[in-house]
């Protein structure tokens, strides 16, 4: 009795391997980039009202400032 392999079921088994890989970066991605506008969002809860009027926002605007981090709030400038 002989064993054939099917080079279309190796192929197959190749291919989905990055698929994975690329779904688990991009999960991963994702994870890290909300960590990173909770840390934001904490950090300009965090500040006084006088703080925040000093960096030219005000306490309304820290969730769209965490959110659009490269937007200007006031419209002024592009970071």
């Amino acid at each position: 009795m002989s064993t054939t392999y099917s080079p279309a079921r190796s192929a197959q088994a190749t291919t989905s391997t990055p698929r994975i890989v690329s779904a688990f970066k991009g999960f991963w991605d994702a994870i890290q980039e909300w960590r990173k506008w909770e840390r934001l969002r904490a950090d300009l809860g965090s500040l006084s009202d006088r703080e925040l009027m000093d960096i030219g926002i005000s306490r309304g605007e820290v969730d769209y400032v965490a959110s659009n981090r490269d937007a200007d709030p006031r419209g002024i400038r592009s970071v």
